[in-house]
């Protein structure tokens, strides 16, 4: 496996994790973090910066929002799932797009 990519596991798990102390904590709640990771999704995808983009190149910048919202849906008492079963999930709910190019 690339090492880039290990890196990147390990940055998105640590991001998760850190989420998931600050809804524990009560710094933040679930909601303002999803709606976070929403908007930013929303952002990231939009026509006007996805403008060119294969559908292939829409979802790999949608896949770590993507995981961190399905992390941030543990409930903070429960254990963080593993990487590779956060990633099986995003693919498993992954939609389509509107405008399939």
């Amino acid at each position: 496996m690339n090492v880039a990519n290990l890196q990147l596991e390990g940055l998105l798990m640590a991001v998760a994790s850190i989420n998931h102390l600050l809804v524990k904590k009560g710094v933040l709640t679930a909601e303002e973090i999803d709606l976070a990771l929403r908007k930013v999704e929303a952002g990231e995808t939009s026509q006007e910066r996805s403008e060119g983009m294969s559908a292939s190149s829409r979802d790999a910048v949608s896949f770590p929002i993507r995981l961190l919202e399905l992390a941030n849906q543990c409930q903070p008492e429960a254990d963080m799932p593993s990487f590779s079963k956060l990633a099986r999930m995003v693919g498993q709910i992954k939609e389509p797009y509107n405008d399939q190019m």
